[in-house]
């Protein structure tokens, strides 16, 4: 049985941190431009080059924003709503959950919240946490503010709805994985962890071998995690290229956005056993 009536979904999902990525873990970063410079690659070179792909090959797509980014490349984002994307929260400043008070992840999610409600005329749908961290207030958190998804777990190779205090909720979880994130194979910085450089067609090969294997089994979907200052770079974007065409020569697959690939398979999910 297939999630969809579209068929075997793809989710391609993207991560704009920038050059939060950098400043989150250190605030002393923002004084190393170079360190700074790759971030903005990501905005300024990858995402442009993304939006492009997505265009020539007739996808939509989910990008997890940070609300400072927002605020600071509003250009950016109103290109990437007028191509049919959807912006997703992914905190205000990308700050690590764990390391936050209560009330500091609070005025995280309120601020990203309220900017992206302002920029797109709706409340987001989807919520990625930065590092996907959760502590003992962020599911709370997303109930009270409505959200339809979150992607962040590992626990499955099929979506499901979050259980609450014993109870089912209406959240529902897109999981992923590492193997089907970029920056375990592709992220090198000196000031960040996992400096490491694959070769681009082993992650091809990679993530062709996960959707071929989710695609011949039942009730599965794939939600690939890119980073635009990472998959956006000249010989990594192939890999996304060359994931697309492997996918678009199946028939019965549908690459979407993560909230109308939710909304399409929420009724299988509700009769989903516990």
């Amino acid at each position: 049985m297939a999630l969809t009536d579209k068929g075997f979904p793809v989710a391609l999902t993207f991560d704009l941190d920038a050059e939060l990525m950098w400043t989150s873990r250190d605030p002393n970063n923002a004084k190393r431009p170079i360190v700074m410079s790759q971030g903005a690659y990501g905005w300024k070179v990858g995402m442009p080059r993304i939006l492009a792909l997505l265009e020539r090959y007739g996808v939509k797509a989910t990008f997890f924003v940070p609300g400072l980014i927002i605020e600071q490349r509003q250009a950016l984002i109103e290109q990437t709503l007028k191509a049919g994307h959807e912006i997703a929260h992914h905190s205000w400043s990308h700050a690590w959950i764990i390391n936050l008070t209560p009330e500091q992840e609070r005025e995280e999610m309120e601020r990203g919240f309220e900017i992206i409600k302002r920029v797109t005329g709706q409340a987001p749908r989807g919520w990625r946490s930065p590092a996907a961290e959760f502590s003992q207030v962020t599911m709370p958190m997303l109930l009270e503010y409505g959200f339809k998804y979150s992607s962040n777990f590992f626990d499955d190779d099929t979506p499901y709805l979050h259980i609450h205090e014993g109870k089912r909720t209406a959240l529902a979880e897109l999981p992923f994985r590492w193997v089907l994130d970029d920056a375990p194979f592709f992220q090198y910085s000196i000031t960040l962890p996992g400096r490491t450089m694959h070769a681009p067609s082993s992650v091809l090969e990679s993530w062709i071998t996960e959707f071929d294997t989710m695609y011949a089994e039942e009730n599965r979907m794939m939600t690939i995690a890119m980073h635009p200052q990472i998959i956006g770079q000249p010989s990594r974007l192939t890999v996304l290229q060359g994931l697309i065409e492997h996918a678009q020569a199946h028939s019965n697959v549908w690459i979407g956005r993560c909230d109308e690939i939710v909304e399409a398979m929420r009724p299988i999910l509700k009769d989903r056993e516990l």
